[in-house]
């Protein structure tokens, strides 16, 4: 009897547009302040700011998981899960992004770190036979890369005004999120909200213990003065991004959730433009259309045929 109720009972109905916009663009802004808020935090050292990012999204998503009555210690098959991601998800991307800032303007570091899709594909290409490239899959990463090119080329030259060692830095953390988001496709027996609680947890300790010994305690010093920033980043563009894309993942499936990805960069251009007076060329328009265009073709051409 409650077997043959519980298969009559109703599928919830399936979210309406509006419900998907509104939550895409609220997730996409809170993940794209990132990098606003990362500028706005002054000049701490790179490791204080991602401890402080990470111990603040640690405790933010500690008290939600506390409020549901959840214990937030970790199991022992979740520990290298929780290293893994704290790492490359976490406290290395975060320490060369507020590096890079104080070498390059947001909007460049916006653009290069959203061709991390495109890194993903690639190794995907060489670790699972299904997610071999397709043609059309490969002239979006030869785009997305030709995009790269256009960011980047002018600081090959000399006296180009344009970092290389902030280039760099932009590139090593998009690789970072794509080596993350291949190994999470790899990890089958642990919860999506405790891989981001552990993500966070990971990341401020180690990001800590690294800021302790390399910066010293009086590194932690001129946190207070940035306080603001720091929660914002911590809360804002951390912890609850995270949250609010697992209730948007459950509700809409991963293909229009992934629309994040795209959109952010958007917002960062515009938080910058807004709030650091910085300025946009054509050339940073022109590279970041055609990164976003590849990792479009990439992205949409093999769930299309997948859909088909």
């Amino acid at each position: 009897m409650s077997s043959q109720t519980a298969k009559a009972a109703p599928s919830p109905p399936a979210p309406s547009p509006a419900f998907i916009l509104s939550n895409l663009l609220v997730c996409s802004f809170l993940w794209g302040s990132a990098l606003l808020f990362v500028k706005l935090s002054g000049n701490l050292n790179p490791f204080v700011l991602a401890a402080m990012r990470g111990l603040i999204g640690a405790a933010s998503l500690a008290a939600w998981f506390l409020a549901q009555g959840k214990t937030i210690l970790p199991q022992r098959h979740e520990l290298k899960v929780w290293a893994f991601l704290g790492t490359f998800n976490g406290w290395l991307p975060n320490v060369l992004v507020a590096y890079a800032l104080t070498q390059i303007d947001t909007a460049p570091a916006a653009m290069i770190q959203a061709s991390s899709p495109l890194i993903v594909t690639i190794v995907s290409h060489l670790l699972f036979a299904e997610e071999r490239l397709s043609p059309q899959r490969l002239l979006g990463v030869l785009v997305g890369f030709v995009g790269m090119g256009i960011l980047i080329g002018p600081a090959a030259l000399p006296d180009s005004g344009i970092s290389p060692l902030g280039i760099a830095a932009m590139v090593l953390v998009a690789c970072s999120y794509g080596a993350a988001n291949v190994y999470v496709r790899t990890v089958r027996n642990v919860d999506p909200a405790r891989m981001a609680l552990g993500q966070q947890i990971g990341s401020g300790t180690a990001a800590t213990i690294l800021a302790l010994m390399i910066a010293g305690p009086s590194a932690f010093a001129p946190v207070p003065s940035h306080l603001a920033p720091l929660l914002a980043l911590g809360v804002m563009s951390t912890a609850l991004p995270i949250l609010l894309f697992m209730y948007l993942i459950r509700r809409t499936g991963p293909t229009r959730a992934s629309m994040v990805s795209y959109l952010g960069p958007v917002w960062t251009i515009l938080l910058a433009v807004l709030f650091l007076n910085e300025s946009v060329g054509l050339r940073e328009l022109c590279g970041g259309a055609v990164v976003l265009s590849g990792v479009a073709l990439v992205s949409f051409t093999g769930r299309l045929r997948r859909a088909a």
